[in-house]
């Protein structure tokens, strides 16, 4: 199921229309930026994981394709912090304040689920989602579990490309996304990755992409300082704005497809 957010509006997949008015507009410090630049471009966010993907264990098994030739499971329930707040409540939280903020600058935004209830979508339809939305790029937004030790964010990256569209596009979509988490103050991962960025062979949902693509690990959910910071609404509209930030200067660099 795919939702475009704009102008305060949800659409599902052939229903009707749902005009969200809690959804209010959040109030952005990332400067005049509504410009010809990235007004009424397309970007698809995809809010990892699912809430009901815990209770359909025999649907989120399924195998499908991970886009390099073998399968993998469909989905997957996604980890939690010690105290139990769950990776895909924070994705879909993150998610939607990130889309209030593209909002605000005139970007369409097509989300890959529109709730946190249901079940899925399967790791290939969420690789493809942007080509099927006319994006130009998507954004999966994911938080890790590792080891209490490790701190900070990476961004992935499709590595060695399967087309075009993961190489140099996808690498300049990662790096302005690490640009925009670092210049936020948001540390580098401790454990994963080089400078920020980790190149992955292993994602389906990047596997599959053939728009510009990239996954944002936020943080790591089991480390104590960074628990706290996901758990907080405060924390999760930083997340947000530090992905719009990334977002907003890739679509300022890039010339319109």
């Amino acid at each position: 199921m795919l939702a475009v957010v704009g102008a305060a509006v949800l659409a599902g997949c052939g229903g009707p229309q749902v005009v969200h008015p809690g959804h209010a507009v959040v109030s952005s410090d990332l400067g005049d930026r509504a410009t010809q630049a990235v007004q009424g471009r397309v970007i698809v966010l995809d809010p990892g994981h699912n809430g009901g993907n815990a209770s359909h264990a025999t649907e989120i098994n399924k195998q499908v394709s991970d886009g390099r030739g073998g399968t993998k499971a469909c989905n997957t329930t996604g980890t939690a912090t010690n105290a139990g707040y769950t990776e895909h409540a924070f994705t879909f939280d993150v998610a939607q304040r990130v889309a209030a903020v593209l909002r605000e600058k005139s970007v369409q935004v097509v989300m890959t689920r529109d709730n946190d209830t249901g079940v899925g979508p399967c790791v290939d339809v969420r690789g493809k989602a942007a080509e099927r939305a006319g994006a130009e790029a998507m954004v999966s937004i994911h938080a890790d579990g590792s080891s209490p030790g490790g701190r900070g964010f990476h961004v992935a990256y499709p590595s060695p490309p399967v087309n075009a569209a993961q190489g140099a596009p996808s690498l300049a979509l990662a790096t302005a996304l690490r640009d925009g988490m670092r210049d936020s103050g948001l540390p580098l991962s401790t454990y994963l990755g080089k400078q920020g960025l980790a190149a992955r062979s292993d994602l389906a949902g990047l596997n599959l992409a053939t728009r510009p693509v990239a996954l944002v690990e936020c943080a790591n959910m089991r480390n104590a300082a960074e628990a706290a910071l996901v758990s907080s609404p405060d924390g999760r509209q930083r997340y947000a704005q530090a992905i719009a930030a990334g977002i907003l200067r890739w679509l300022e660099q890039t010339p319109r497809s």
